[in-house]
């Protein structure tokens, strides 16, 4: 066989690979983005004292048992980040979303957004607006790709809600149609 039969079946097997994770990773994006709707319509304000936060291990965090149970596999080994946090007269451990986790600051009141035993938004960090916390002088790179990906995914759900709605535009005006036409015959 010539070496260029070879780097061609090679070029092809590696463009077949592409489509599918193109196509996989769009369906897991929408699962994602309506996963997150949910978890903003269950999501309640409540006041806490943040102690501390660390990226740790799912397992090593502390967490109820039916949690680790309902976790998959391989969220177990991987590190999530984990907030430890005084809500009420109880001591508790959270985890937070990976686009708030750098912007929660430790040893301060805050009121925020909890869905379950997942911190969803920040709202006011003692009467403060959270854009006027201090901003580290040097993000890590983890923090860098957080934030672009926080970003792209944004984009990601307006686009997405902006096909959605010129769906919507275009089958309410097949409907005009079709009544028009049912009042002119």
């Amino acid at each position: 066989m010539s070496p260029w039969i070879i780097t061609l079946i090679v070029l092809l097997v590696m463009a077949g690979i592409l489509v599918a994770l193109y196509f996989f990773g769009s369906k897991m994006q929408k699962k994602q983005i309506e996963q997150k709707e949910m978890i903003k319509e269950a999501a309640q304000m409540t006041s806490m004292l943040i102690i501390d936060k660390k990226m740790m291990k799912l397992k090593d965090a502390g967490l109820p048992k039916v949690v680790m149970d309902q976790a998959p596999k391989r969220y177990r080994n991987a590190k999530m980040p984990i907030v430890k946090a005084k809500v009420g007269p109880q001591t508790v451990n959270l985890i937070c979303d990976d686009g708030i986790f750098d912007e929660l600051p430790t040893k301060c009141e805050v009121k925020a957004m909890v869905s379950g035993i997942y911190i969803t938004e920040i709202k006011s960090v003692r009467g403060k607006k959270k854009n006027q916390a201090e901003e580290p002088k040097k993000k890590s790179f983890a923090q860098k790709m957080r934030k672009k990906q926080n970003e792209l995914q944004a984009e990601y759900a307006k686009e997405e809600k902006a096909k959605e709605a010129k769906k919507a535009a275009k089958e309410a005006e097949k409907k005009k149609k079709e009544q028009a036409k049912k009042i002119t015959q």
